[in-house]
């Protein structure tokens, strides 16, 4: 169905009918329930100690387990506060603790696995674009330059181009 014609199939049905299908929505999809919940009652402090509770939660894990370390579970946040139009600075603040949190373990702890290093330079690269094309470079100064700086510190592989990427956005 396109958009053209699900705007004359809405057109056509009666206030009520359309709240029932509504509601209907908000009950069978997940998605739709907790992008209403977020997009009436906000509550952004307790969704971002959420949020950096389960990307911490990668790198130092609760119980007793084996870190995991995945860029997924962050890039998920990410990705459903981007979808919920959440203030941008919240987004780029969620972006830049992926990779602080990721550092803050690999200055501990030896990490052998190259995709590691490969996945966080993909996400410094995104947090950059994003805070670039948002118009918030000048608040996260700071933030990138110590990523910048401590990619540098840790003798991560790829330590170069943390620093050449975070050059060419702060000047």
């Amino acid at each position: 169905m396109s958009k053209r014609e699900l705007k004359k199939y809405l057109k056509d049905l009666s206030k009520e009918q359309l709240e029932d299908q509504i509601l209907d929505i908000y009950n069978r999809f997940k998605e739709v329930k907790e992008y209403y919940d977020f997009a009436f009652n906000p509550k952004e402090n307790e969704l971002m100690e959420q949020c950096r509770f389960q990307i911490s939660k990668e790198y130092y894990p609760v119980s007793s387990r084996k870190p995991k370390m995945r860029r997924s579970v962050a890039q998920k946040w990410i990705k459903k506060l981007i979808q919920w139009d959440a203030d941008a600075s919240m987004v780029a603040d969620l972006m830049f603790f992926n990779i602080e949190i990721a550092q803050s373990y690999s200055g501990e702890r030896i990490i052998r696995q190259d995709s590691f290093y490969t996945s966080m330079y993909k996400s410094f690269d995104e947090a950059l674009r994003y805070v670039s094309e948002k118009g918030l470079l000048a608040d996260f100064k700071g933030r990138i330059e110590k990523i910048a700086g401590d990619a540098l510190d840790q003798k991560w592989p790829n330590r170069s181009n943390f620093e050449d990427l975070a050059d060419l956005y702060i000047q």
